[in-house]
């Protein structure tokens, strides 16, 4: 994804008669409809926090700040608190492969956080744009949609490349497919720790029981979390796989060990006695036979 596709931070849209405008995030604290108002607040504020609005409640705003998150989904009276993860338009530090971002839906406004730039709020804006999005309900569907349809393919190709390295364990250079075998497994570990959270999440915000998540919102709440969980199962028989694999070519390469010991037991075999006859023969004492030979 381009540069240009990255959703700004610190960011408030409005959609009001099927037109969206954009306001002040002081504004939103204002707003009391009729329209649906999304504001997004990224990275970090002057005292190395995110500065966020007044008007949301201490529990929400601890929750939205958290350093350590996992994917969670809360239902606090009216309101619902979902934390996912998704891909970043750059690395993460450490160990975290995928990037978080923290949301807290009302019916008709959502306070969103992420220290990162995620890629899926561009699909997220373009459907707030297109007057796809009415309603809290509308945004977490939303956006559960773009995140599980971008990583969708990233676990696809992991099977893939496992793919090809079993079909290459017979002739391929086997410490050069162990290296790739084990980032793939890696990579499989890394996402997985995330995915299968993502999943519970989903499948829990969409049993919540707010009028504003329409059943249309349920339904592609479920599909997301179906997505995740074959994602989940897909990225677990990668795991396995790569381990049987590396059990694989720690046989094959016991196997070329043993071969070479034979082929080297087999020359010894031949010229140990040979060195032996050439040893006794040179030695310079009495009773060697021949010795008097001339």
């Amino acid at each position: 994804m381009d540069a240009a596709d990255h959703f700004p931070a610190s960011r408030a849209l409005v959609l009001e008669a099927g037109a969206v405008h954009e306001v002040s995030p002081t504004e939103v604290a204002r707003y009391d409809g009729p329209g649906f108002v999304w504001l997004h607040v990224e990275g970090t504020g002057r005292n190395g926090e995110p500065e966020l609005p007044a008007y949301l409640p201490s529990l929400a705003t601890r929750a939205l700040l958290a350093r350590e998150t996992r994917p969670r989904c809360d239902e606090v009276d009216e309101a619902a608190l979902i934390n996912l993860r998704g891909n970043s338009h750059r690395p993460t530090p450490g160990s975290d492969r995928l990037s978080s971002i923290r949301v807290w839906v009302e019916g008709n406004r959502v306070t969103s956080v992420s220290r990162n730039p995620l890629t899926a709020l561009a699909r997220v804006e373009a459907a707030m744009r297109a007057g796809k999005l009415s309603d809290g309900g509308d945004f977490v569907a939303a956006l559960a949609q773009a995140i599980s349809t971008e990583l969708d393919p990233e676990v696809a190709d992991l099977g893939d490349q496992l793919d090809d390295c079993e079909a290459e364990i017979e002739d391929a250079d086997i410490y050069a497919l162990r290296r790739r075998i084990t980032a793939l497994r890696s990579q499989a570990i890394a996402l997985r720790r995330f995915v299968a959270p993502d999943r519970d999440a989903l499948a829990l915000m969409a049993q919540l029981p707010f009028g504003w998540i329409s059943k249309e919102d349920r339904l592609h709440l479920r599909e997301a979390a179906d997505r995740f969980a074959r994602m989940a199962e897909e990225l677990e028989a990668v795991r396995e796989r790569a381990a049987l694999l590396h059990e694989q070519l720690t046989d094959l390469r016991a196997e070329m060990i043993d071969r070479r010991s034979l082929a080297i037991a087999v020359i010894a075999f031949i010229f140990l006695p040979l060195t032996f006859v050439t040893g006794l023969l040179g030695m310079n004492v009495a009773g060697i036979p021949f010795a008097e030979e001339s």
